[in-house]
């Protein structure tokens, strides 16, 4: 579904007039629907039912909780990066064996938190770090159930940043590596393999990767699962790309399916994925107000309320995100949309044909669900966005904006001032 559509000229969110949220609520402004949220979880999942799958929430690309809350009311699980991110899900409502945490650096309190809290399993990316999981588990009497992350060096044909599946990347273990390190593992008495995870990257348009990273490893799997009677799991990661733009064609679910069924049906292990963008993504926008339009000698700046504080993935990553006026407009212009922060990479789209408007108008960045908030920051001192759900023509603050006295509250005075 498109939640966010014109109606007599002015801009919805579902059932919600979407300049009487910024009116009510302030720019810059994330909106999100829940209807989105819950048809990209269900379409995925009926596309997967033949293999019951876990479907873990990535967390890291919306940590709000009443959005992590919506999926686990639908029989979501979560994966995590952090724990922090291991908090903000229990904190919502998520069970600790409905959780695998994932990540290259996590610290000795981040495995015993998540030893304590019992998760599903941990993805491990290294030697060392199995090492030190084990070491965690034996000082709390634990068992730590593993999957090693191995990388089939497969190129996902995305932004170089969010490619992680290749030899270069710093993911994980190649498969002849990673067969050592299962050898190692099954020698530790405080750890269980449970499983393989690969992850090979982000905003993946085709499901042909997917096929050629699970051909490459399933030999490996098959190894694995006859040596070890405990591993059960192949967690076959995320990266299922969305539309930011018209050139985009986005995932099919049963496309998706379909490719990867024939691997999956021979390796014939409980299936755990990790979806972010592919739930939430077009399920967000970002709602900007002009405050200046300013002439320049080629093109218009349309200076607005929102910078790359707000959202980080134009300058950072060269990410297109669709931009229109609240309010429809009948003429264009050619110009950028910028923000307030001193930097020259502070905008949202350069040399794009927008709608025209003028101080005082509201703008919607589309597809900004995911890593849009989660990615914000306090760059010049800039408090970060307030969070709004809409379900049907009801409302909710999911989360308050940040005020100046929010920016400072951590900090302390050193004895000597």
């Amino acid at each position: 579904m498109d939640a966010f559509k014109y109606v007599r000229g002015q801009m919805v969110a579902e059932g919600v007039s979407v300049a009487a949220l910024a009116e009510r609520y302030g720019t810059p402004l994330y909106v999100y629907s829940q209807g989105s949220l819950q048809e990209q979880y269900q379409a995925l999942a009926d596309a997967m039912k033949a293999f019951k799958p876990l479907i873990c929430f990535s967390v890291k690309t919306n940590t709000n909780a009443a959005v992590i809350r919506t999926f686990a009311e639908m029989g979501a699980g979560v994966d995590v990066v952090s724990g922090g991110e291991l908090f903000r899900a229990r904190r919502a409502g998520v069970t600790a064996d409905r959780m695998v945490f994932a990540g290259v650096g996590k610290t000795v309190e981040e495995i015993e938190y998540a030893l304590r809290e019992d998760i599903l399993f941990f993805t491990v990316e290294s030697e060392p770090e199995l090492e030190r999981i084990a070491e965690c588990a034996k000082r709390l009497k634990k068992k730590a159930r593993v999957a090693f992350r191995v990388n089939p060096d497969v190129d996902p044909r995305t932004h170089k940043y969010i490619s992680t599946g290749k030899k270069e990347n710093k993911f994980g273990l190649d498969p002849a590596r990673a067969e050592k390190a299962y050898v190692r593992a099954s020698k530790l008495p405080a750890v269980e393999i449970v499983g393989l995870h690969m992850h090979i990257g982000s905003q993946i348009l085709s499901p042909e990767p997917f096929a050629e990273a699970l051909e490459r490893l399933t030999p490996l799997c098959l190894r694995m699962k006859e040596e070890y009677p405990s591993f059960r799991f192949i967690d076959i990661g995320g990266g299922l790309g969305i539309r930011y733009q018209d050139a985009h064609k986005p995932m099919d679910p049963k496309k998706f399916t379909s490719t990867v069924a024939p691997f999956l049906k021979k390796l014939d292990l409980a299936v755990v994925m990790e979806p972010g963008r592919f739930l939430v993504g077009n399920a967000g926008i970002l709602v900007a107000r002009v405050q200046y339009v300013k002439d320049g000698p080629s093109k218009k700046f349309v200076v607005t309320d929102v910078g790359m504080n707000d959202l980080i993935r134009p300058p950072l990553y060269q990410a297109h995100h669709d931009i229109e006026a609240v309010k429809a407009a009948k003429k264009t212009m050619l110009g950028d949309v910028v923000g307030p922060i001193c930097e020259s990479g502070d905008f949202m789209a350069a040399d794009r044909e927008l709608p025209e408007v003028q101080e005082g108008d509201l703008l919607v960045i589309r597809s900004a669900g995911a890593y849009g908030f989660s990615m914000s920051s306090n760059y010049n001192s800039r408090g970060r966005a307030a969070e709004v759900l809409v379900k049907g023509k009801q409302s909710a603050l999911i989360r308050r904006r940040e005020t100046w006295k929010d920016l400072v509250s951590p900090e302390c005075a050193p004895s000597w001032r």
